[in-house]
């Protein structure tokens, strides 16, 4: 499929778009701009773009398909932006944001020119950032929602999801307040209740030193998403304020119900909250890709001696099989000494737990 492709935007997620592109569609040529010159500089040398782009104007005078993958509050700002260049009248404009009801409401200036406006968001991510971290297969098997105006030809909608047929993603077509409603559910809302938990527990340290070191296994683990940027959750929160309002009302409602099962001491309410709670969240789709990154994490019991870290390592390298992050536990309920190992997918964590059992004797278990 011929054509010139823009991203705006190259980071992990406009990066890693480029790439299945590129891949997909040989005869294409990506071209990529970044408001980071440094960050576009990257990507041409990582072939993950074919061209640099000095402005937005001059790549997207004469694409096919432009793909804004920026911050919500950006989005909106390019979008107006677009509006105001004699773009390509068969141009298709994408984006990547987490929210789309306002930036599909701000898209009507582009459609107002005739120009067609397809709202996206690839429901994958990594713990890593940046052009550098951009890979082909970041979003296989990954829910990609589009949020197409009713207005929008069906005809343009197929011909997107030909475009980014390399990302091997499950594209699923909703409206746009739908969209804010299901990602509101499934990740908006947690983010808050894993910040609301850190800042409690930040309250309670400066009177209890030992929380600290404490909450170092897995409460750090229940709380990783706490860690997400705050200026894009700053956004995405003001962008979906009524829904999250309106979930936030429907929180408080519960732990006034769970408030009052303690102050009746009803153990049997208690347990079947737990049990109840047990049941729904072990029938969850275990492989499937969500709206929060899911984290492929091997649990490698180790015996305190020097290099028994770089012994481990090694034996992957040796494997070829790459980890994107590593830590110690220094607290784990009954286990002491337990080195975290996170993988990119369910496919190299298997792989790496067969690769240690393989080389050494040291029990692993799987992060669930």
């Amino acid at each position: 499929m011929k054509g010139r492709v823009f991203v705006i935007g190259l980071g992990l997620i406009g990066g890693s778009l480029a790439l299945c592109i590129k891949k997909e569609h040989e005869d294409a040529t990506i071209i990529g701009f970044d408001i980071n010159s440094e960050q576009a500089r990257l990507a041409k040398m990582l072939g993950v773009i074919d061209e640099i782009a000095e402005n937005i104007y001059s790549g997207a005078m004469d694409a096919d398909l432009i793909i804004i993958s920026a911050p919500v509050n950006e989005t909106e700002e390019i979008i107006q932006f677009l509006a105001t260049l004699p773009l390509n009248p068969e141009v298709i404009v994408t984006d990547t944001g987490s929210t789309k009801s306002k930036i599909v409401g701000s898209a009507k200036i582009l459609e107002n020119r005739g120009i067609t406006f397809i709202g996206g968001h690839p429901m994958a991510g990594s713990h890593k950032s940046g052009v550098s971290a951009a890979k082909e297969i970041l979003f296989e098997n990954a829910f990609y929602l589009l949020t197409p105006q009713e207005h929008i030809e069906n005809t343009k909608v197929e011909l997107l999801i030909t475009w980014l047929k390399g990302t091997h993603a499950k594209f699923l077509t909703i409206t746009p307040k739908n969209h804010d409603y299901l990602t509101g559910i499934v990740s908006h809302f947690p983010h808050i209740i894993a910040a609301s938990i850190v800042r409690q527990t930040e309250k309670l340290a400066e009177e209890e030193s030992l929380i600290p070191r404490l909450a170092a296994g897995g409460f750090r683990d229940i709380t990783r998403i706490a860690s997400s940027s705050p200026v894009m959750w700053k956004d995405i929160l003001l962008h979906n304020r009524e829904i999250l309002i309106e979930l936030l009302d429907q929180w408080q409602e519960e732990m006034n119900n769970v408030k009052t099962m303690l102050e009746n001491e009803n153990s049997s309410d208690i347990y079947n909250y737990f049990q109840q709670a047990k049941q729904y969240r072990d029938g969850l789709p275990m492989k499937e890709k969500g709206a929060i990154p899911a984290f492929y994490d091997l649990f490698v019991d180790i015996p305190d001696y020097p290099g028994v870290i770089s012994e481990i390592t090694g034996y992957l390298a040796k494997e070829a099989i790459s980890i994107t992050n590593i830590r110690i536990l220094e607290t784990r309920e009954d286990i002491i000494g337990v080195l975290v190992i996170s993988f990119q997918t369910e496919e190299d964590r298997q792989k790496a737990e067969r690769c240690i059992g393989t080389y050494s004797n040291y029990a692993t278990s799987i992060g669930s």
